[in-house]
């Protein structure tokens, strides 16, 4: 039972609720959990970072925040951290002489490895798993991701294709293009090998989510389908409130950009034209002229100004 933290002073704090069946596993007894239901931090690290390319989403449940890589890779009930000295520690080192135990983020910052595949294990700095492969010799060896300098040889941080071994890059730049392109997309950036990189990027802690990659989402390409629908003539008439006296006052999209638009009477547009150009587009590999006439309120040349001036009312 979860018993209520006392103070010495102030109001009362009441008690919590019983846990349901299943609670205790992953918040035991043990666990101070005036963070977890009060404030956003993880209950697990106790961190309020929510970087989802080191410590994944951010779990919410009935106030419960947990990060997600701290809830997988949970082997024990928390205890003092080796490495920050705090409690919560939930992350134990595997190798079964090593009684290391850390908080997932306090691991990540000390060089620590978490495997996301199997049994979720994870080892400490003296214990985590290394690259035996020995890459082809290189000058000046760089990251084929980012371009930076990396070291010569396999460690934490510079990481190698065991296919072709050319391909070296940063554990941060191969984590970043892991979340992205997922299992079902993942692949060495240079030769493009698949299973034998993918799984020596998992023994070496980095997290592959099963899914599908990032730009076959349903909402990846959301904004292509958003249709323009600003007018961009210097004058608006919507603007004046002088719209109303004419009708139609249909928009009108360019017809060759479609990212410039213009009401059909700021612009001064014969009412039975079907199309329009904006002056970027006008006369551009077309030979099309755009429509242009006689400002309505002034009887003077009207020439529409797109993305020059300022921006008018929406439709």
């Amino acid at each position: 039972m979860w018993a209520p933290q006392t103070q010495p002073s102030g109001p009362p704090v009441p008690s919590h609720p019983h846990p349901r069946e299943g609670e205790h596993r992953a918040f035991p007894q043990q666990m101070n959990l005036c963070h977890v239901l009060v404030s956003p931090r993880c209950g697990l690290c106790h961190r309020t970072d929510d970087d989802p390319e080191i410590y994944g989403e951010m779990c919410r449940q009935d106030r419960i925040c947990v990060h997600e890589n701290c809830l997988v890779t949970l082997h024990c009930c928390p205890q003092i951290c080796c490495i920050c000295r705090k409690k919560g520690a939930s992350v134990r080192c595997h190798n079964r002489r090593c009684s290391r135990t850390f908080h997932f983020p306090c691991g990540t910052e000390r060089r620590c490895v978490s495997q996301f595949f199997g049994e979720y294990r994870s080892f400490c700095w003296q214990h985590r798993p290394t690259q035996q492969v020995q890459p082809l010799r290189q000058q000046h060896p760089q990251c084929v991701i980012c371009m930076e300098e990396v070291y010569t040889r396999p460690s934490y941080n510079t990481l190698v294709c065991p296919s072709c071994r050319s391909a070296m890059f940063h554990r941060h730049c191969i984590q970043v293009g892991a979340l992205s392109a997922a299992l079902h997309h993942f692949r060495c950036p240079l030769c493009q090998e698949t299973q034998t990189f993918k799984d020596e990027m998992l023994r070496l802690g980095i997290k592959i989510p099963d899914r599908d990659a990032a730009w076959e989402l349903a909402e990846a390409f959301q904004e292509l389908y958003e249709r323009h629908s600003t007018c961009d003539t210097s004058v608006c008439l919507l603007y004046l409130g002088l719209l109303s006296l004419f009708r139609p006052w249909r928009m009108l999209l360019c017809s060759s950009c479609g990212s410039c638009g213009t009401h059909q009477q700021c612009s001064a547009i014969a009412e039975d034209a079907e199309s329009w150009e904006c002056s970027g587009c006008s006369g551009v590999s077309t030979g099309k002229k755009r429509s242009t006439g006689m400002c309505p309120c002034c009887a003077a040349p009207f020439i529409p100004q797109p993305l020059g001036g300022r921006k008018g009312f929406k439709e």
